[in-house]
């Protein structure tokens, strides 16, 4: 069964992506989901391009989802968001992300800027009647210094109110990208309509909540990624990763839920294919 990677950075590989997607070919991957945030709004539109592309019978299908970032939420202007609204029309275009909110770093915008910017891109996302791509990061584990300037700013807590308001009610779905939460955040994101994507951290001993979360996930809400070219799985931690990679994520998501790797591998296609169906493998 071919391999789907939800999630990776096609546009960050600049000298080597026709081998980059060569390899994943090799290794399973028929089908990449290109995300189009670029360096900020001014290069998000590079992901689409890819996708646009003719990559050949040998290379992965590519589609691509566009967004600004919650760390550029400040450059979330006018003129960003109706760029953003028409490169989200194009039909190569399946999902508006990732977009959502971080209070990780102390040089993150602050979260009214964050939860402004995010609410305008799910308006945008409701207009063209796509999924969202959700990128979440608490300050829990920051620096003191972004925890000093954050406070106690709740990301989850405050993701999960403006979704309820602004997303679910209107039933378009999206995913929980490289899902960092428990066992609890994953059944909130489940009942707020999200898939949940598993990426290399989940083959981490030490994330026990995200390796919790792994085992109890509905089977028909599960996805797997890279985030290319972050975030290597082990046994490739510290490498860049790259899509071919997801081969092993797919694999310790398998054993963690005690099923094949083939039966993992038709559950995660079938469940990209659901979401998406315009990129049916």
């Amino acid at each position: 069964m071919p391999l789907v990677d939800s999630h990776a950075h096609l546009d960050f590989y600049d000298n080597d992506r026709d081998e980059v997607m060569q390899r994943a070919f090799d290794a399973g991957v028929r089908t990449i989901l290109a995300i189009g945030i670029g360096e900020g709004p001014e290069t998000m539109h590079q992901a689409l391009e890819m996708a646009r592309a003719d990559h050949g019978a040998e290379r992965p299908k590519v589609f691509a989802s566009v967004g600004i970032h919650p760390q550029e939420a400040a450059k979330a202007s006018g003129e960003a968001l109706a760029k953003l609204a028409e490169l989200a029309a194009d039909e190569r275009c399946v999902a508006v992300g990732e977009i959502g909110l971080d209070y990780y770093h102390v040089e993150n915008p602050l979260p009214a800027v964050q939860k402004e910017a995010f609410v305008a891109q799910m308006r945008i996302a409701a207009e063209v009647r796509k999924p969202i791509l959700i990128h979440l990061r608490t300050s829990e584990l920051a620096t003191p210094q972004a925890k000093e300037r954050f406070g106690a700013a709740d990301a989850w807590a405050d993701l999960l109110e403006l979704v309820a308001e602004h997303w679910t009610p209107l039933g378009l779905g999206g995913i929980m990208h490289c899902f960092s939460g428990g066992v609890e955040e994953m059944r909130r994101s489940v009942e707020a309509g999200f898939y949940i994507s598993f990426a290399g951290n989940v083959t981490y001993p030490k994330a026990v909540g995200i390796r919790e979360a792994a085992v109890v996930a509905p089977a028909e809400r599960v996805l797997v990624e890279t985030d290319a070219p972050f975030l290597a799985p082990i046994p490739l931690r510290g490498q860049r990763n790259e899509p071919a990679f997801v081969a092993h994520t797919a694999a310790a998501l398998a054993e963690l839920r005690g099923i094949s790797v083939e039966k993992l591998e038709e559950l995660t296609t079938g469940n990209f294919e659901r979401l998406f169906p315009a990129a049916r493998v």
